[in-house]
């Protein structure tokens, strides 16, 4: 065991603000719960699943003495934040990322879980465990009280035989569940799931925890509207934070001639855009790459760029997420290129894409959203 405190770890490079936490009482909840059971784990037989900068992977290792841990996070800002606070406490070597396959979790004895807040991700996460974790595995599942429901005791029940709710701490509570269910007595494969989309002659492909799954969230359909105005010389776009790649494979398909490329720190995201990609046929010409916005592309690059923009960060509504996307659409834009953005009305975003980006004016607006075009200068 070393020295170790919840209070040194860092969000960087996530959004970093007073009311923005690297770690909860759902954290520590966790491990205290966990403790006898990573006290008996093998070695390499400890996996996480959600962590979120690293809490659950760093304090099993310093705080349990787990090494050869497997660990899985959606966020590749996660990703790189678990990987500076480990490098800075010198716990580098304790662990090994993984994508949501049989890798993170096969023979897995212990599994600690932070809970996604959607349904879909977590029977997507207890599906995996229960065809490829040890049967003898138990899964730590902890969140906030306030995030949590009694559906998720169902999801984990369809895959796990045994689902027991622990005595809540500190506004946070822990599931154990245990006992995979053999594989006729769980449901069947079902990620990624596929939905057809008549009206958008468009087909989504969806992993569990990509936003909205199959469906099109409706500041996208609203966006979709506008495509036909959207540079028509174009020869390259962008689809920024592109979920499931409904703007980058409705582009793609309507332009034989252009090359789009669509960006997402969600792992989920990316291999449900790919996904969605080769189903409606245009996976040459849609280049899909999990990044913090748009970091591997060069400046000025793209001649259109197409934005919804996320208002919050995890459960807090913030604006920071936004803000570094409208940098980043600024920067990778030709001069002369345009930042095609959906954002909900009340939040005023006009004088900031002005302000990064360039002038900007109103293209729609309805009840809820608005959509306007910003130009690089």
């Amino acid at each position: 065991m070393t020295d170790f405190s919840f209070d040194d770890l860092r969000r960087y490079p996530d959004i970093e603000a007073a009311n923005l936490f690297a770690s909860d009482a759902s954290d520590r909840l966790i491990l205290d719960e966990a403790a006898e059971a990573l006290a008996a784990a093998p070695v390499g037989t400890v996996s996480v699943i959600g962590d979120r900068y690293g809490a659950l992977t760093l304090g099993a290792a310093a705080l349990h003495d787990a090494t050869a841990i497997r660990t899985h996070q959606d966020a590749l800002t996660g990703e790189r934040a678990l990987a500076a606070n480990a490098e800075r406490l010198g716990l580098s070597s304790v662990y090994t990322s993984h994508p949501l396959d049989v890798a993170v979790v096969a023979g897995a004895r212990v599994v600690l879980l932070q809970l996604p807040r959607s349904l879909d991700e977590l029977d997507e996460i207890a599906a995996v465990v229960a065809a490829h974790a040890d049967p003898e595995v138990r899964v730590f599942a902890g969140g906030r009280v306030k995030h949590m429901s009694r559906a998720m005791n169902d999801v984990l029940g369809r895959y796990l035989g045994v689902v027991e709710a622990r005595l809540a701490r500190q506004k946070s509570r822990v599931v154990v569940a245990s006992a995979p269910r053999p594989a006729d007595g769980r449901p069947a494969p079902r990620w990624p799931a596929e939905e057809r989309h008549a009206d958008l002659d468009l087909t989504l492909c969806a992993h569990g925890g990509a936003f909205a799954g199959t469906q099109v969230d409706i500041g996208t359909r609203f966006l979709l509207e506008s495509a036909g105005r959207m540079v028509p010389d174009a020869t390259s776009a962008l689809d920024l934070g592109c979920g499931t790649a409904v703007l980058a494979v409705a582009l793609a398909r309507a332009r034989p001639g252009l090359q789009v490329t669509a960006t997402d720190e969600s792992a989920a995201a990316v291999a449900s855009a790919r996904a969605t990609a080769q189903a409606n046929g245009v996976a040459d010409r849609v280049t899909v790459v999990r990044d913090d916005a748009a970091s591997s592309l060069p400046d000025g690059a793209v001649d259109l760029v197409v934005l919804n923009p996320p208002f919050h960060v995890g459960a807090t509504v913030h604006s920071g997420v936004a803000l570094r996307l409208f940098a980043d659409a600024a920067r990778v834009l030709r001069p002369g290129g345009e930042l095609w953005t959906v954002w909900n009305s009340h939040l005023v975003y006009r004088p900031t894409l002005e302000r990064i980006v360039g002038p900007t004016r109103q293209a729609a607006r309805n009840a809820k959203f608005t959509v306007t075009v910003s130009t690089k200068a």
